[in-house]
Order: structure tokens, then C-alpha cells, then sequence
């Protein structure tokens, strides 16, 4: 009789005279038995470090043209994408433009070309950097249209070479400062002068195309076409009849699959401006396309961030469920500053455009995006004196809307829009005292309303993918920048500048660059060592200004 053994192999029953031969097949047994477990070690160890290697290799990796070279929209970005584990490659600063520098689209192509590697997911780029070198390059350069658009004629070689690339353009509709103050000397130097009045006049030319003007209007307009130069008018609007050239050509893009997202941001504006007026028309130009492949929405400088979500949502192939809950008031009705259209409709584009998905079942949200608005929907500046920190009617009720939500283990994403260009301190104030700067998912109040909006979405959406270190460093980073230094640092810094002999000041800095820096890093590390926990590090922060004005700073942490 026969019995089976490991592996199925077959021996005869042994007697006490053949414990030899016993003893014999033993040894060889145990023999086989150890060669056998010493090569199954030998593949596990293998696969494991195979799978090691895999999972090393199959670090998702993206590629990133920014519009210029801000922190915001460069390493601010970069950082964010990078917390939630993902390489980005981008051009190196000085390929990009600035606001003397207005950058060079052929070099940027060049550099496009060459990183475009088969290990790339997915490409973000600015459409505005490659044709005309950077943001403020399209509203200074002087591109003819035809070379304009042969270079927009590039992205169509891109995707034949790179097929498997998903390919997430954006680019800008040009912007209608109010003021030439407010075009912070980024716009041809005659509209320093005549800002104001070309502003206006196509206010009244986008009014009257929409519902008529009245006698008064109609003289006001014949005014105002004789009181600018018509070398002005002409140089503004001849810029702006190639740019909208152009996003016809990319809106076609969209339509032809030569790009697989589009989105243009209606840069600074207002709900009659030359950037309203074209931006309905090319809404109308690309109406048949779908939300899906092409949308515009107000703002500008988010809309990085905004493309590299969408990137990371649809390589996962995940589309988080975010509800919006606004303050007490007009909420989603307001419109709010340096806007056209209603906050509600820019907060569902940013959500359709990062791949996430609107929901209005509170229960089944997986974030809550909570957006602090005024009110009477009015947008103040951050420096305004009613932005002192004392609280106003609507502070202590959203403050119990985020306190409600963190303390039901919701994760909140908070856009405070009430004022532009800075926190409200009010609000800020409240956080503190309660305990929920550091509980919260994400925070932006920088710039416009629209761009803090769609920057707080999407770091929010990518936190979900972050360790909690990571978040509360991205949280420490906007508390510098938007609270401490916005709507309260520099203000008083500009004032000191006053303190010492030498050419500069708040639009450019020049002989005073470095004073600033370190004036205002004073005051950053006394603002956090009172408002912000210890435990952050804040003690040791440095301020650079690369773009040699106030405006923005590049605020950071040393050893992080």
C-alpha cells in the first residue's frame, strides 16, 4: 500500500531493516524540501521587490506650463500636486514670463517637446505661455495674428506625436481693468492714463449691444471715443481681436479632440467690460461642444490648479461629491468683485472643471466646500477699514456652519470670498478662537474672489490624498500669505517704506526691495507668534518679492 506525501510523490512503507535506506531518502527529502522553500523565498523576495519597483515607476507624473512665474501659480501649485504624490515637471523660472520679461513662447515649445516623455500622465498647459510667452505678455506683445496662430497651429503636431497624452489646456479672455491703477502696470503704459475711460467705453459698448443705452449713455460713449487717442483704442483692441482669434482656433481644439479639456478664464472684469462681451461669444462659439470637453468661467489664476485636479480625478477616475454651503444672505446670487457672473455659477464650473461632482444630498458629500460671502453680496478689498477683525452680523453664523461640520467629522473646504485680496479677519478670528484653523481640509482668501475660490476647491479635493502633516502645511502657507500678509502685513509695510531715503515704493520696489523683505518679515513672525500655534514653526519666516512689488509675496518657512 502506498501513501502520498508532499507534492504528491509516492513511497513504498519501510521496516526497522531499512532504516538506511529510510534515513537515506529522508536526507534527500528534506534536501528537495529546502531547495524548494529557498527558491519560493527567493520569488517572493523577487516579486516583492518587483513590486516595489512597480509601484516606484508608477509614480504618476505630470506635466505643467503655469502662465507666468508667480509662487501662486508655480511653486504654490507644484507643492500641492506633489503633497498628494505626484511628480510635476515644469519649466525651469527664468523660462517663464514675469511682468518686465514677458517671456518667450518658442523656447517654451522647445522645452514642451523635450519633456513630453512617455512616462508622463497627463499634460496642464497655458495656452497663453505658448503663444504669447505669459500672461502679461498677451496684453504687451506684438505678435501679428498670423504668427499667433501658427503657433496655436503647434498643438495640433503635440498631439499627433504624444496620442496617449491626456492634453488639459487653459488659457485667458483677456482682462478690462477698471482702473489703470488696477491693471497694476501690466497693461501698455497709455492705459495708466486712459484706464478709466476705456474701461467704460466698452462697459457702454457691451450694454448697448445687450439692452440699448439711453440719450445720456449714447453721449457719454461719443464722449469718450473722442477723448481717448485712437492710437490707443486701436493698439488695445487690435491685441484683443488676436487673442480672441486665437481662442476660437483653441475652442476648435476642443471640438476636434485635439485637446481633451479647455477652459478659458474671463481674466479681471466686470458684468459689462470688453472681457464679458467676448467671453459670451466665444460661450456661444463653442455651445455645441459640451461642458465635458470645453467651458469659460470668470477668474484666471486658479485655473492651474483647477486643470492639474481634473488631471489627477480622471487618471484615478474618481469624481468626488462636493456640497456648497454658503453664508447667511445673497450667498451664490452675489456678484462678486473683478467678476461677471454669479458667484453659484462660477463655483459649479470650477467643480464640473476639476472632474468633481456637485451634489445637493448634503449626507453623501465627501467635502464640504462652505464659502464666506457678505451678506448684501458686496466684495470689499481686504485693506478696507470695516475689514478691522471686529465681527459682523454673518461672522458668528458661518463660523458655527464650519464648527458644525468639523465637529460631525465632515472635512471642510473654506473659500473666503468677503473680501478681495486678503482674509477676513473677522472670520479668521473666529477660527482661531474655536480651534479650527488646523481642523479644516483647505483654506484660500488671496486675490480675487473667484481665484480664492478655485484654489481652496481644488487643494481641498487633492488634501483628501494627503497625510495630515501635509494639509496643515498647506493651511500654515495660506494663513502667511492671504491672512498675515494680505490683509494685514502689507498694508504697514507699504506705509514704512516711507521710513527710509532711496528710489522705490509699493508698485516697484527697486532700492527698497530688501528693506520690505525684511520689514515684512518682522511683522509675519510677530502676526503668527500671536495668532498661530506654536507648534507650526512660524518663527523663522523669509519674505522675497520676485516681482519686485508688494503686491505679492513669496513667503517661506526655513527647513520646510
Amino acid at each position: 500500500m502506498t501513501g502520498r506525501g508532499i507534492y504528491g510523490a509516492k513511497f513504498a512503507p519501510l521496516g526497522r531493516k531499512n532504516n538506511l535506506e529510510r534515513d537515506i531518502i529522508k536526507k534527500k527529502f528534506l534536501a528537495r524540501l529546502t531547495a524548494s522553500f529557498l527558491v519560493l523565498m527567493i520569488l517572493i523576495c523577487a516579486g516583492a521587490n518587483d513590486c516595489a519597483a512597480k509601484k516606484k515607476k508608477q509614480q504618476e507624473k505630470v506635466l505643467y506650463i503655469p502662465h507666468d512665474s508667480r509662487p501662486i501659480v508655480t511653486k504654490q501649485t507644484i507643492e500641492i500636486l506633489e503633497k498628494a504624490g505626484w511628480i510635476v515637471v515644469s519649466p525651469p523660472e527664468e523660462l517663464l514670463g514675469n511682468r518686465e520679461n514677458l517671456g518667450d513662447p518658442d523656447l517654451l515649445w522647445d522645452w514642451l517637446n523635450k519633456n513630453a516623455t512617455k512616462d508622463i500622465t497627463a499634460a496642464v498647459i497655458s495656452s497663453d505661455a505658448l503663444l504669447y510667452g505669459s500672461l502679461v505678455g498677451s496684453r504687451k506683445h506684438e505678435y501679428d495674428g498670423d504668427e499667433i496662430l501658427a503657433r496655436a497651429d503647434l498643438f495640433t503636431e503635440f498631439r499627433n506625436k504624444h496620442k496617449k497624452i491626456p492634453l488639459y489646456v487653459f488659457g485667458s479672455i483677456m482682462r478690462t481693468p477698471r482702473t489703470g491703477l488696477a491693471s497694476g502696470y501690466e497693461e501698455p503704459d497709455y492705459y495708466r492714463y486712459y484706464g478709466a475711460n476705456i474701461f467704460r467705453l466698452t462697459e457702454l459698448v457691451d450694454k448697448k449691444e445687450l439692452e440699448g443705452l439711453t440719450q445720456r449713455e449714447i453721449k457719454e460713449f461719443n464722449f469718450l471715443q473722442r477723448l481717448i487717442p485712437t492710437k490707443a483704442i486701436e493698439d488695445w483692441m487690435g491685441r484683443r481681436e488676436k487673442n480672441f482669434n486665437a481662442n476660437k482656433k483653441l475652442i476648435d481644439y476642443a471640438r476636434n479632440k485635439t485637446f481633451d479639456y479647455l477652459l478659458l478664464g474671463r481674466d479681471d472684469n466686470a458684468p459689462y467690460s470688453q472681457t464679458h462681451n467676448e467671453g459670451r461669444k466665444l460661450l456661444e462659439y463653442g455651445r455645441n461642444i459640451g461642458r465635458d470637453k470645453y467651458i469659460t468661467t470668470a477668474g484666471i489664476d486658479e485655473i492651474g490648479l483647477v486643470l492639474l485636479t481634473r488631471a489627477v480625478n480622471k487618471k484615478e477616475e474618481t469624481s468626488p461629491k462636493i456640497f456648497v454651503r454658503y453664508n447667511r444672505g445673497r450667498g451664490g446670487g452675489t456678484v462678486p468683485a473683478y467678476s461677471d457672473e454669479l458667484l453659484d455659477d462660477s463655483i459649479n464650473a470650477a467643480i464640473k472643471a476639476t472632474g468633481a461632482t456637485l451634489t445637493e444630498e448634503e449626507s453623501r458629500a465627501d467635502l464640504i466646500l462652505a464659502v464666506n460671502t457678505n451678506p448684501d453680496g458686496r466684495t470689499f478689498e481686504a485693506d478696507n477699514a470695516i475689514n478691522n477683525g471686529t465681527a459682523r452680523a454673518s461672522t458668528d453664523f458661518f463660523a458655527d456652519i464650519v464648527q458644525n461640520y468639523v465637529n460631525d467629522g465632515r472635512k471642510v473646504i473654506v473659500a473666503d470670498v468677503a473680501f478681495a485680496n486678503g482674509s477676513d479677519n473677522a472670520l479668521m478670528n473666529q477660527l482661531r478662537q474655536r480651534g479650527l484653523l488646523f481642523k479644516i481640509q483647505a483654506y484660500s482668501g488671496w486675490n480675487t474672489p473667484t481665484n480664492s475660490m478655485g484654489f481652496a476647491l481644488g487643494t481641498g479635493i487633492l488634501s483628501t490624498r494627503m497625510k495630515d502633516t501635509s494639509v496643515d502645511e498647506l493651511l500654515l502657507r495660506r494663513y502667511l500669505d492671504d491672512w498675515a500678509y494680505q490683509a494685514n502685513v502689507r498694508s504697514v509695510g507699504a506705509h514704512r517704506l516711507n521710513w527710509i531715503a532711496g528710489d522705490g515704493r509699493y508698485e516697484f520696489l527697486n532700492d527698497k526691495i530688501y528693506f520690505a523683505a525684511e520689514n515684512c518679515e518682522d511683522l509675519l513672525i510677530n502676526f503668527a507668534q500671536k495668532n498661530l500655534p506654536r507648534f507650526t514653526g512660524n518663527d523663522d519666516i523669509r519674505v522675497r518679492f520676485p516681482w519686485n512689488r508688494m503686491f505679492e509675496a513669496d513667503i517661506s518657512i526655513a527647513g520646510r
